[in-house]
């Protein structure tokens, strides 16, 4: 119920800038894309980000869990689309996995279970909140030499692990390595419903020594993207495969990468696999200013070859314990990125929630204040689900409760999501990311909070597939959006109280469905009350049954209890 409140709390911020002036005449007339990635990075190792509480009780895994529901709050409240969760450490995981040992980051133990899976509960919370979980497989990297993934690794594998002074890394040298990273990625995409498959450190350590011949070493490095790409496209060809390449891909004609770049440093060809068709999205580590970022960022821009790109923002670097960069810097990037098409993600989640520099504050109340859909991987899948066939809408003094019915998928994908656009004008703009106000819903019903009581809006709903394609939008008819709120049969959250049985007499049975038409129970028609109190709160039909069966509607109710 709280994350109910929540959600409601932000389709009621949504609507009230809706209808302020001041979203009018937005400062430098900014533009809010309707498409567009927004992400963050969500650190597990060492807890950096979360966990902060070791699960060694049932009281400690409930307040783990509670510190990750709150993340996600401020995440969404803050139109975050996507989190980039750790899911592989250093050879270890945060899920009961069959390959690989649980990391410390939950329990305080390697090796040891939290008692439950840290990555399902991620997955369940984000796409309650409409965002999409991506699970960040950190790759070559596994450790401290005696760190207990290291070890196991060094015992199960020794083939394809290195050591370089006192740490240990998988070998890319090896064609294993592309087979374990593989099967690893495989097995996170069999078991969960994740919305992508995220890679770092795919690249060879900047200490390996010998160094390899540059085309051999990216050939190297491909190979293992490339099998994970299609291990993953086999099982869910819908689940999104992305990395995090250094920031640079590249020297530029007119700007040197100062010997920092993912292409010629580390043998990291992410531009030539967007050209291959082997990554969905890029995540750039962009972690730097001025003309260390502008003209790397435009070359990001000029070589997606179709596919998404979202540059990754250092506000690390807004604390003062770093560079003490001041918030224009990010501002200002985040500006450029927006005005040539590309997404932004923040490293990393701490420094975004704890508002360092109002970055926050800055993203939610100013340059992210709208939502936004995530861009369609057209090219894995262009066919648009079919939109709703029909929407039902009762009107209450403060809210609306929409239903809605009828839209079918037409992908491979398996269900679909849908998102709700409002205006207080008679036409709904489906163009306009100001008037999308809910979006990847999962339940086709939504009751939405008004910003004024007695509010007359206009509603949009589409469907959305697993690949991001958007239906035509159904409307909402101009007749229901301006009908009278309807009356409701009074009830105290325990006791409803029944409308007279004058014309209803042969009546023995009254039933209680839902807005879509399911019953929930059913009640003798006697006296003047039914019992409720097992009925979950929501708005509901009232109907008759006689003795043969003929069903007559004779009210609607809604149940709102106060006690939590």
């Amino acid at each position: 119920m709280q994350l109910f409140k929540l959600f409601s709390l932000n389709i009621a911020f949504l609507l009230l800038l809706f209808t302020t002036d001041t979203m009018q005449t937005l400062a430098s007339e900014r533009v809010h894309p309707k498409h567009e990635v927004r992400a963050v990075w969500l650190t597990t190792i060492g807890g950096l980000d979360w966990p902060h509480t070791y699960a060694m009780s049932k009281a400690s895994k409930m307040q783990q869990r509670h510190e990750l529901c709150t993340i996600l709050d401020e995440l969404k409240c803050a139109n975050i689309n996507t989190v980039l969760l750790q899911t592989r450490i250093r050879g270890t995981v945060i899920y009961p996995s069959a390959i690989e040992p649980w990391d410390c980051c939950l329990s305080g133990e390697a090796g040891v279970s939290p008692g439950y899976d840290a990555l399902q509960f991620a997955i369940d919370e984000c796409h309650k909140r409409g965002m999409e979980l991506h699970a960040w497989i950190v790759t070559i990297p596994i450790g401290k030499w005696n760190a207990h993934g290291c070890r196991q690794l060094r015992k199960l594998h020794p083939q394809i692990v290195k050591r370089i002074g006192n740490e240990g890394y998988l070998n890319p040298e090896r064609a294993e390595t592309a087979d374990y990273l593989a099967t690893l990625c495989r097995e996170i995409t069999d078991k969960y419903d994740i919305d992508g498959i995220h890679l770092d450190y795919i690249r060879y350590p900047e200490t390996w020594k010998p160094r390899p011949n540059s085309d051999k070493g990216r050939a190297n490095i491909t190979g293992i993207a490339r099998k994970i790409y299609h291990a993953v496209k086999a099982r869910k060809p819908w689940v999104k495969v992305s990395c995090a390449p250094i920031g640079k891909h590249d020297d530029l004609q007119r700007y040197s990468s100062n010997g920092w770049n993912a292409y010629t440093r580390v043998c990291q060809d992410a531009q030539g696999w967007l050209r291959e068709g082997i990554m969905d999205a890029i995540f750039p580590m962009m972690y730097f200013r001025g003309n260390q970022f502008y003209p790397f960022a435009l070359d990001w821009e000029e070589n997606r070859y179709g596919r998404m790109v979202c540059a990754g923002l250092g506000i690390y670097f807004l604390s003062g314990k770093e560079r003490n960069w001041p918030l224009d810097i990010i501002a200002r990037q985040m500006e450029v990125l927006r005005s040539n098409g590309l997404g932004h993600a923040y490293f990393r989640s701490k420094f975004f929630t704890e508002n360092t520099k109002g970055i926050y504050s800055f993203a939610r109340n100013q340059f992210d204040r709208f939502l936004s859909l995530i861009p369609p991987m057209t090219w894995q899948h262009s066919l648009p689900p079919t939109p709703p066939s029909r929407i039902d809408i009762t009107r209450l003094e403060d809210a609306d409760h929409l239903a809605w019915r009828g839209a079918s998928d037409r992908s491979d994908g398996p269900y679909l999501t849908y998102n709700i656009y409002a205006s207080a004008t008679s036409t709904v703009d489906v163009a306009d990311a100001r008037n999308l106000i809910a979006t990847r819903l999962v339940d086709s019903s939504l009751c939405i909070p008004l910003p004024k009581s007695g509010m007359s809006m206009n509603y949009a709903i589409t469907a959305t597939d697993r690949y991001g394609n958007e239906s035509k939008p159904i409307y909402t008819p101009q007749a229901l959006a301006k009908q009278a709120p309807t009356q409701f049969l009074p009830n105290d959250g325990s006791k409803l109280t029944l409308p007279s049985k004058r014309n209803v007499l042969d009546a023995d049975v009254v039933a209680i469905e839902t807005l879509q038409g399911g019953i929930v129970c059913t009640r003798p028609y006697t006296g003047k009350h039914i019992d409720i109190t097992s009925v979950p709160e929501g708005v509901y039909i009232l109907k008759s049954i006689n003795s043969k069966g003929v069903a007559h509607r004779i009210g609607q109710f809604i149940i709102k209890r106060n006690n939590h």
